[in-house]
């Protein structure tokens, strides 16, 4: 299959239907890492004959337009070292940081440290994964607001094992991401909340996870693409 050179068509802008910037009153500093695609998603199987690179920018597409939508472009910093993930996320507005390449916890930390000027208001920080297909900016505009009435919360996935999204209201909270992260979260003194959002809780790791995301109803870019793998 011949490459599209250019991935990500129509893109530039946040999507339409954009939300309220500050979830439970708090400005938000969003921190989105994602990995370089050439080295991400090493369980996901691509339905022939997609290339496993090009689905895993598309998912990072949509969570990183839906995140922006949510919080508003001054708020979002990416971490990334994939340089059309990075183009993506400079054209919507948003800082894009490059990854340090040493782990996801130490992409969350480089992003806390590229600290927005947002005049002094209330700040909260959060960290949400890159791999949310079918997040819509709604989910994660409810997330937030129920994140901000707590010093620091996880939102745990939809296996409620691992960490979609974690939050602070006090300082940069210390990430302990990868496989039991939300146990390590919540031991770490993060409240616990198990949100009614599959769209925000359901990470694609797997191809089973692709189908889920299907269903539930997959962004654009995730659409697009799988529908060019059919």
């Amino acid at each position: 299959m011949t490459r599209d050179p250019h991935p990500f068509p129509g893109t530039g802008s946040a999507p339409a239907g954009t939300t309220s910037t500050r979830p439970g009153g708090v400005y938000w500093h969003l921190v989105v890492p994602v990995k370089d695609a050439s080295l991400a998603k090493s369980r996901l199987e691509a339905p022939a004959p997609l290339r496993r690179a090009d689905l895993a920018r598309a998912v990072a597409a949509d969570t990183v337009e839906a995140a922006c939508a949510a919080v508003g472009a001054e708020s979002l910093t990416v971490v990334t070292s994939d340089e059309v993930v990075a183009s993506l996320a400079s054209g919507l507005g948003a800082r894009v940081v490059a990854d340090p390449g040493d782990g996801l916890d130490a992409a969350v930390a480089a992003g806390w440290r590229d600290e927005p000027d947002l005049g002094g208001r209330r700040i909260g920080w959060a960290a949400l994964l890159g791999d949310l297909a079918a997040l819509r900016p709604e989910d994660l505009h409810q997330a937030l607001a129920a994140c901000a009435g707590h010093r620091a919360a996880v939102v745990p996935d939809a296996e409620g094992t691992g960490t979609v999204l974690l939050t602070s209201t006090t300082a940069p909270p210390q990430g302990r991401f990868g496989p039991g992260s939300a146990a390590r979260h919540e031991a770490a003194g993060a409240v616990r909340l198990e949100l009614d959002l599959p769209r925000l809780r359901r990470d694609v790791d797997v191809a089973a996870d692709l189908r889920s995301v299907l269903a539930l109803g997959a962004g654009p870019h995730t659409l697009l693409a799988t529908a060019r793998g059919a």
